[in-house]
């Protein structure tokens, strides 16, 4: 959308802050369902584009846990989504994926 290029861009930052305070969440609904989250990990992908005649993000969240079955991931994934303040103050606004690989 403009500038030279150099330096972090600010879905770069949305990214960061998304991915780290959904991975919180993540680590906190897991504990509290007796699992340990271990190395898991979570990983924003952050886009812009046109949308309705404006500019709108789109968010993919993909996350893992190693050790654990996909389906159980995915259950703690969309307890996580509930929880987290940024799916919170997002949810309605912009398109969220929730991507277990």
């Amino acid at each position: 959308m403009g500038g030279d290029g150099n330096g972090t861009n600010p879905e770069q930052l949305f990214a960061a802050g998304y991915s780290a305070c959904f991975h919180s969440a993540l680590r906190v609904v897991a504990r509290r369902a007796k699992v340990d989250p271990g190395d898991s990990t979570v990983t924003a992908q952050v886009g812009i584009g046109p949308e309705h005649g404006a500019y709108g993000l789109v968010v993919t969240l993909i996350i893992h846990i190693p050790g654990l079955e996909r389906e159980q991931v995915r259950e703690l994934a969309e307890a996580a989504h509930q929880v987290c303040p940024y799916s919170r103050a997002t949810r309605g606004n912009i398109s969220v994926e929730l991507r277990v690989p």
